[in-house]
């Protein structure tokens, strides 16, 4: 648990930047409220219609006891709502960071400058983000599905949905949040997903800190740019901590580790 909280503290520290770059941080609420609007406008009306929804999907349940038939409406709208947070969640990120990568590209350089005294000279431009935000989405949508097929189990479906699509989701979003420092760096998707997943709680307990975050009425907006401050960071120290790729020593992550003591 004490790597989940240190994962989570990244975050903390992210919020930090508005004391040190205010203008700078200021500018990542611009996608994030004009992405927030139509993802917020697009759940509402899901969940006007749920109990709509709900019944469309339990047409087998119309010969029930008035009792049986209500239980399975209602967990159909919990299966719902679970897959349908998930994927806002991602899909806000994906959309937010696409949109808004003149912004948060210059949030990831004023903290690359903070923590490390320099800037990355690796690729970290709009066509880059743009398929790494479908690729967040796409991995989204599997976790949704997961969670929605999850809360299928009688009973307990709809809290374990919950739980884990707050963890596959929160994995995924750290993951995606840390792309850019670290394919600034040169590293594949395989080395990042390697490197990540040797400090798999860290990352975890950091992205769900950040869904929490995201679930708050008007937390998603406020909270992207500090996701992306603290997302360099923990980038910064799982780069720190790995300095093997494939078995092969002063590789990729070596290389980027080094520059990274500096801050």
């Amino acid at each position: 648990m004490g790597e989940v909280r240190d994962g989570a503290r990244l975050l903390l520290r992210g919020w930090g930047y508005w004391r040190l770059r205010p203008s700078v941080m200021a500018w990542g609420l611009v996608p994030a409220a004009l992405v927030g609007v139509l993802v917020l406008t697009a759940l509402s009306l899901l969940v006007i219609n749920l109990g709509t929804v709900a019944q469309w999907l339990t047409p087998f349940a119309d010969g029930w006891t008035p009792f049986w038939e209500r239980a399975a409406e209602i967990a159909a709208q919990g299966v719902v709502l679970v897959g349908a947070v998930v994927l806002v969640v991602v899909t806000f990120t994906a959309l937010t960071l696409t949109v808004g990568e003149p912004f948060y590209d210059r949030i990831w350089r004023a903290v690359e400058r903070e923590e490390t005294g320099t800037v990355p000279a690796g690729d970290t431009g709009f066509w880059r983000g743009a398929v790494d935000g479908f690729a967040l989405m796409a991995r989204g949508l599997l976790v949704a599905l997961m969670a929605g097929v999850l809360g299928l189990v009688p009973v307990v479906g709809t809290l374990i949905g919950w739980s884990t699509g707050l963890v596959l989701t929160g994995w995924v979003l750290a993951h995606e949040l840390t792309s850019r420092a670290l394919v600034s760096r040169g590293l594949s998707r395989t080395q990042r997903n390697r490197l990540l997943r040797a400090h798999r709680r860290e990352a975890i307990g950091f992205g769900i800190a950040t869904q929490l975050c995201f679930l708050v009425p008007g937390g998603a907006v406020a909270t992207m740019p500090a996701a992306v401050a603290g997302a360099t960071m923990l980038a910064h120290r799982v780069l720190e901590a790995g300095g093997v790729v494939d078995g092969a020593p002063g590789g990729a992550v070596s290389g980027a580790g080094s520059s990274t003591h500096a801050g």
